[in-house]
Formats: structure tokens, C-alpha cells, sequence
């Protein structure tokens, strides 16, 4: 009797959770609450809110050309053991800013300048990129986005042994990041978890991460022909596969797939990262993606994007609802780009003008978006990833 009892009352308890978990998305899925409304969005407020994220970047350029740096600490901060660490947190940063200025596609000399001072510091610093310590693998975000900006350099360049000199480094950095994948397939930030000390890492590979990977390299590849390993990509897609449940979510990291129901492995919070995910996926071949699936994803993106902008600035990562954390924002906000790029056009201007609308409203007062206190590096790479989309959402609106 005791025993069903017992079972009784875990029963009922799994159905209250269950009911409370089925009215939160519920509730995700109807209209945002009476509040500021959105600015609207125009050719003139567009053209002038990137304008002001340019002169933002220009003002906060490095004299060697970078952006970011370890100063602005606090009480609570990133695991960062030195020197590689921050060397990552800087390429990172400057790859995203640099891409996002010449996306803004401004022409004034001031920023041709800033392009060209950052060109001569990824080219001589990007090189010198590793994976430095056996508990930490950031130097991912430092080769993909690395390698985003020297796609665009590539573009740019008019010069053919110039262009040569930047087709050679991108694959030099697909090299680097070749040599930081996991033993389970695909990438992670850090390996701290296992106990164990491995030539290639084997702690925690994330489909996010590995994802922003793959997506630079493809574009690498389109861009200047650059050469992936087809049995590593097909690695990491599997990993990324092994993460992936049946609505497309996609959990925080491999050993999350243990516990899918996990609020951070939901849809709520997987709405930056099954962005990213879908995007990949898509874009080397996974059939199961389809135009449906983003769609679906598209639109539950600015329904619910109320959650992501609630964790916004917090300095505590994961500590909102869905264990989602601030650095989530500009992240899924420029993946909505890259998702969205793969439905049919005529979709696009809809898609764009809402999303501009959301980040023109996030911009600060200096000109820059952030969402995370990360040391000095959160506003050049928040205001890199909120240029690259606005870039998108201009062109879409065209």
C-alpha cells in the first residue's frame, strides 16, 4: 500500500511538472506583453543605426588593429587560463568585429583604414592561434571566426597574390581547428569534465560550437576553395545528429543527450542554438532540415525571443529562465541570418524587417549592442554579430 502510495504521488507530481512545463510554452507562443513598441524600421533608421555601430567600432579599434581586451573584470568571471585563453577571446572578438564592418559596407576612408589595420593583424596574428592549455579548447571561436573575416578580406581584395596570401591562411585556420576536434566528433570550448588529459580533446563537444565551425568552413570553401577533411565533417555532423531530438532542439552538450528534457535542452532554450544547428545541417546536405523546420524555428525565434533578451547583460551565465545566459543573444540573433538565408527569398524582407526592428531596439547608447559581460571583448564582437545581420536584414529589404 505504502509503495502505491508512493507511486501514486510521483505520478501525479510528474503530471504538475508536465502541465506547468506545457503552460510555459504555451504561454512563449502568445503575443509579447503591452510594453515599448519596437522602433520602426525604415531604409533611413537601418542605414543609421549601422552608421553608428561603425563609428562604435572605429572609436573602440585597438592601435594594433584588434579589438578587445582582458581589462573590465568583476567579481565573477569566464574561466580563462592564460596566455591562450585571451588570445582566443581577442581573434574571436576581432574576426566578428572585422567581419561586421565590411559587411556595413561603409566607404568612408576612416573605416577602409580600420579594415586595413585589422586585415595587417589577422594576417600576422592569426597564426599564432593554439589551443594552449589541456582544459580548454576557445581557440574554436578564435579559427571560425577567424576564418568569417578572412573570407570577406578575400573578397574584398582586388590583389591576386594578396588574395592567394588570404586563401592560404583560411586554410591554414581549418587546419588548427582540424587539429582541436573531439574524440566524439565535432567541437567543444573546454575539456574539464572527464579527468583525463588527451592529445585531441575529449570533454565536451557542443553542437553549437561545432556548428559556428563548420558553418566558417563552408563558407571558407565557397569563398576561396578551401579544402575540409570529408571524413572529420562527417564526424561532426553525426555529433551534432547525436544531439539533435525530435522538434529540432538541439541539448547544451554530447552528455546532455542523456537528459533531453534537461529546460536548456527545450525549445525555449535551445532557440539561439537550433538556429546555428539547423543551419548547419542544412547547409551540408541533412535532408531531414527542411523548409518546414525553419520555418517552424523562424517563427518561434521572434515569438520567443522575450526569453533571450532576458538573460541579456546578466553576469552570471545561465542563470535566466531555461538556464539560458546573455552571450546566447547576438549569437542567435546573427544565426537567425543564416537559417533564414536558406528559405525561399521571397520570405526574406518579412523575416528582415522584424528582425531589424528587435535590434535596432537593443542598441546602445554608444552605438555598439552587447549582451554579456565578457572582460573588454563583449561589444566589439556583440556589435560584429548585430552588423552582420543587419548587413542581411538591409539586403533582404531591398
Amino acid at each position: 500500500m505504502r509503495c502505491t502510495l508512493r507511486l501514486l504521488a510521483l505520478l501525479l507530481g510528474t503530471l504538475a511538472i508536465a502541465g506547468a512545463e506545457e503552460a510555459i510554452n504555451k504561454s512563449a507562443e502568445l503575443p509579447p506583453a503591452a510594453g515599448t513598441p519596437l522602433p520602426e524600421v525604415t531604409r533611413d533608421s537601418l542605414a543609421a543605426a549601422i552608421r553608428r555601430g561603425v563609428d562604435f567600432l572605429l572609436a573602440d579599434q585597438n592601435q594594433n588593429g584588434s579589438w578587445g581586451d582582458a581589462t573590465h573584470t568583476k567579481d565573477l568571471n569566464i574561466f580563462a587560463p592564460l596566455p591562450g585563453a585571451h588570445q582566443a577571446f581577442r581573434a574571436g572578438a576581432s574576426g566578428l568585429a572585422l567581419a561586421g564592418l565590411i559587411d556595413a559596407a561603409d566607404s568612408r576612408p576612416e573605416v577602409t583604414a580600420a579594415i586595413g589595420k585589422a586585415a595587417a593583424w589577422t594576417a600576422a596574428e592569426l597564426p599564432k592561434l593554439r589551443r594552449t592549455s589541456q582544459d580548454c579548447t576557445y581557440n574554436t571561436w578564435g579559427h571560425a571566426y577567424g576564418l568569417r573575416s578572412v573570407s570577406r578580406l578575400y573578397q574584398r581584395e582586388t590583389d591576386p597574390a594578396k588574395k592567394t596570401a588570404w586563401a592560404r591562411l583560411a586554410q591554414q585556420q581549418v587546419d588548427f581547428a582540424n587539429r582541436s576536434e573531439d574524440v566524439n566528433g565535432g567541437w567543444g570550448y573546454l575539456d574539464v569534465f572527464d579527468g583525463l588529459t588527451t592529445r585531441k580533446p575529449s570533454g565536451l563537444p557542443t553542437a553549437f560550437t561545432t556548428a559556428t565551425v563548420l558553418l566558417a568552413m563552408a563558407e571558407a570553401r565557397s569563398t576561396m576553395g578551401t579544402t575540409l577533411d570529408d571524413n572529420l565533417v562527417k564526424h561532426a555532423l553525426a555529433s551534432i545528429n547525436c544531439q539533435r531530438t525530435p522538434d529540432f532542439s538541439y541539448t547544451y552538450s554530447f552528455q546532455h543527450r542523456y537528459r533531453p528534457r534537461l529546460d536548456i535542452n527545450r525549445p525555449a532554450g535551445s532557440l539561439a542554438r537550433s538556429q546555428a544547428c539547423n543551419a548547419c545541417l542544412r547547409n551540408f546536405g541533412e535532408t531531414a532540415v527542411t523548409d518546414q523546420v525553419l520555418t517552424e524555428w523562424a517563427d518561434r525565434f521572434l515569438a520567443r525571443e522575450g526569453f533571450l533578451s532576458n538573460g541579456r547583460k546578466r553576469p552570471v551565465p545561465h542563470e535566466a529562465q531555461f538556464r539560458i545566459a546573455g552571450y546566447f543573444y547576438y549569437y542567435g540573433i546573427y544565426y537567425f541570418t543564416e537559417s533564414i538565408r536558406l528559405l525561399p527569398k521571397a520570405s526574406h524582407a518579412a523575416y528582415a524587417k522584424r528582425l531589424a526592428a528587435i535590434i535596432l531596439s537593443h542598441q546602445e547608447q554608444d552605438g555598439s549592442w552587447w549582451d554579456y559581460p565578457l572582460y573588454n571583448y563583449h561589444r566589439p564582437y556583440g556589435t560584429g554579430y548585430a552588423l552582420m545581420a543587419l548587413a542581411w536584414c538591409r539586403n533582404a529589404m531591398q
